[in-house]
């Protein structure tokens, strides 16, 4: 079996401003789980990824009034001006509109608003971005056959 048929869990590192604020996005908000901690970073349990948050006195970057960063690159996907760079997670369907739904009756300001891209194509999906508070831009992804991720 190659590690395509069995994928490892990412590490991802990122900068944040405040670890309470990161506590309370990542692990309020997205429901992640901590993981091991110290005063200057944390671990969460991003549905079975680790990401890491490091507290740094740079941001990722400097946000406009809509919550766009300034100057930021963006890729045309499917109609929609996509953050780069961004990272995210790619869950089932069911999970996707759940945890959609819930952030959405959270008042979360969406900078995609959730939505179905590439319908009928292979590689259907629901896609949503936002913001975490210190700029790094997520997406979320929904797939019914997760198998077609990477199909053409």
């Amino acid at each position: 079996m190659s590690s395509q048929d069995n994928p490892r869990p990412f590490h991802l590192a990122i900068a944040v401003g405040d670890l309470a604020l990161a506590r309370e996005f990542y692990g309020g908000l997205l429901g992640c789980s901590e993981g091991r901690s110290a005063d200057h970073w944390v671990d969460f349990n991003l549905y079975g990824h680790q990401l890491v948050c490091h507290v740094s006195e740079q941001p990722a970057s400097e946000q406009s009034v809509s919550g766009q960063r300034d100057n930021e690159p963006r890729s045309s996907v499917d109609g929609d001006a996509v953050p780069v760079p961004h990272f995210g997670v790619v869950l089932s369907m069911a999970d996707w509109g759940a945890l959609a739904e819930r952030l959405s009756a959270a008042g979360v300001t969406f900078e995609i608003e959730p939505r179905v891209r590439f319908a009928g194509e292979p590689g259907e999906q629901g896609t949503f971005f936002l913001y975490d508070p210190f700029g790094n831009a997520l997406e979320f992804k929904g797939f019914k056959d997760v198998a077609a991720l990477f199909e053409k």
